[in-house]
């Protein structure tokens, strides 16, 4: 096999409790990439339709992740090239440059007989989120990798744990056509917390768990909520509190910032509830004049997958 085509999916991290550390995975949302092993030895970006980003190499986060893997490899006397298909608009909070590093380092992987596990290759992953954001976190490649749900217990050593979806589990996601970059939705941000913000905070992270492990959809709803950053981010999001207000009236679990913004997810039990939300959703934005994208979609299972 000298050539592969890739499904890389979007992803909502943070899930408002988890910050930096919980993820999960869409189905029918991300972009589309072909990676080909070719003579010329290193890594060169041949196209980029749908978004104007950089094609050198060390400028792509595609191209950084692969670097970054490549790397740890013996040398090869062979190179690769990648074409880029974008449908997950920069900026929009739905893991558009996760979509791109999980996609690069996935198809290298399996053209080079997969000397990596899907979790081994977070770690080259992320190095074109700190390219993309300033910071190698996880919580966006991690289950565009994975599939399903993802918990990053730990950064150092880092330690990710997957987690199944319940199967009538339904995200649904609404972006506001404003661009918000990850570095500026992080320039919010305090440093520190208060502990009783914490505790809270650390409550409702064990609830997701637990409400995901027994598939109990009330606790799930009940643990979405971030006492933390989604004060502080939400200001830099138009109707972002009538948006939630609005998921929550048509039946949503729970709701919040998907990633650093400017999207807003809701989860639902059930694809009518989920499409019931995308249309109250997209009301609010008609209402409001403002361009929007939605989507409605089950978990992924699978993650980055072959097409």
């Amino acid at each position: 096999m000298t050539q592969i085509k890739l499904f890389c999916p979007a992803t909502i991290a943070n899930l408002s409790c988890g910050f930096d550390v919980l993820g999960l995975c869409l189905d029918n949302a991300g972009d589309e990439m072909i990676v080909r092993k070719v003579d010329q030895k290193g890594v060169r970006i041949t196209k980029i339709v749908g978004a104007d980003l950089p094609l050198e190499t060390e400028k792509n986060v595609s191209g950084v992740a692969a670097l970054a893997m490549l790397e740890t490899l013996d040398e090869l006397d062979f190179g690769f090239e990648i074409e880029i298909y974008k449908n997950i608009k920069a900026g929009s909070g739905i893991g558009s440059s996760a979509a791109s590093s999980a996609g690069a380092v996935f198809g290298i992987n399996e053209l080079l007989g997969r000397p990596y596990s899907r979790k081994d290759l977070v770690q080259f992953a992320m190095q074109g989120e700190k390219l993309a954001s300033g910071n190698a976190h996880a919580d966006n490649v991690a289950p565009a990798l994975l599939g399903g749900f993802t918990l990053v217990r730990s950064y150092a050593p880092l330690d990710i744990i997957r987690i199944d979806s319940p199967e009538e589990l339904y995200a649904t996601v609404v972006h506001p056509q404003i661009e918000l970059k990850t570095s500026d939705a992080r320039s919010v941000l305090k440093q520190n917390v208060s502990l009783k913000s914490a505790i809270m905070q650390w409550g409702n992270v064990g609830g997701l768990i637990a409400g995901l492990y027994t598939k109990d959809y009330d606790l799930i709803g009940r643990s979405l909520h971030d006492e933390i950053v989604e004060p502080l981010r939400s200001v830099l999001i138009p109707g972002f509190d009538l948006i939630k207000q609005t998921a929550l009236e048509n039946g949503a679990l729970g709701s919040g910032i998907s990633g650093s913004g400017p999207s807003i997810f809701a989860l639902s039990r059930g694809k009518n509830t989920a499409d019931q939300i995308a249309k109250a959703m997209s009301d609010v934005y008609e209402k409001m004049n403002l361009p929007y994208e939605i989507h409605v979609s089950k978990i992924n299972p699978d993650g980055v997958r072959i097409l």
